[in-house]
């Protein structure tokens, strides 16, 4: 495994290694890997002859400093975890290499991120479509992978590949879950243990054949301070708070519907 810093150092190591017409996965992360990142790992290592896995806590997707400065993480038990998946490159740059101008130039998209989770993050997602386009065009892979979890995330990074004519294929892997339903994800760590054991009521009320409204009226008699419950293009979305840990979650509608019967 090899750790890379800067764009220069990438490209030569890209040069060296003679990828120039070999398959090239990519999964970009902010870090805290967890079972989720390791499902994407490894399926792009097992569909691509070389795997770039970024670890780059991107600020301009934060619209809390605060959500920042608390995102869960140690950069070398990531390092442990691509090492024990065999990764072949470590992509680590630092902001200002990410963003040598500053935040000057960005992506905005008009239409779905001002829907959902757009509502409630301003600016979300333009940090999201930038960060992604300017890695993109720096790894140059084949393949990208991304988890299902972040529906409309995966959703406006397929638009955004498709309207710029970027080459790489953006891939969608299945939400990784624990064993009692709830989301794998980064910000978990950060309940405790009573909202634990209450987080999966989000999931399995998600996923009931409930009208949203009445999904959100349950939640907050549970505790939970709900953003949205909504139905939109045949999946329910879902975003609620627990204390200061926000938990999103996606489903299609046929799987609610199947919960009817």
């Amino acid at each position: 495994m090899k750790l890379v810093h800067t764009v220069a150092d990438w490209r030569q190591q890209r040069a060296e290694a003679g990828l120039g017409d070999d398959t090239i996965g990519f999964v970009p992360t902010l870090g805290a890997l967890h079972a989720g990142h390791e499902s994407l790992l490894r399926r792009s290592l097992a569909e691509n002859r070389a795997t770039v896995l970024s670890i780059f806590l991107n600020p301009t997707q934060f619209d809390d400093p605060g959500d920042l400065t608390a995102y869960p993480g140690s950069f070398e038990t990531d390092l442990e975890v691509a090492r024990k998946l065999d990764v072949d490159y470590v992509f680590c740059p630092t902001p200002q290499e990410i963003y040598p101008g500053g935040y000057r130039y960005r992506v905005s998209e008009s239409e779905l991120s001002t829907k959902l989770c757009g509502v409630h993050r301003e600016g979300h997602f333009d940090g999201v479509l930038t960060v992604v386009l300017k890695l993109l065009q720096i790894v140059q892979p084949t393949r990208a992978y991304f988890g299902e979890k972040d529906y409309q995330q995966l959703e406006l990074v397929r638009g955004m590949a498709r309207e710029f004519f970027l080459p790489t294929e953006i891939v969608a892997c299945p939400t990784v879950r624990h064993v009692d339903g709830l989301a794998v994800s980064s910000r978990n760590e950060r309940l405790s243990d009573a909202q634990r054991r209450l987080a999966p009521r989000f999931t399995e009320l998600l996923a009931s054949p409930a009208a949203p409204a009445e999904v959100a009226k349950q939640l907050t008699a549970l505790g939970f301070e709900v953003d949205y419950i909504q139905e939109y293009d045949a999946r329910r979305y879902g975003a609620a708070r627990l204390g200061d840990v926000r938990l999103i979650d996606n489903l299609p509608l046929a799987h609610c519907l199947r919960a009817v019967s």
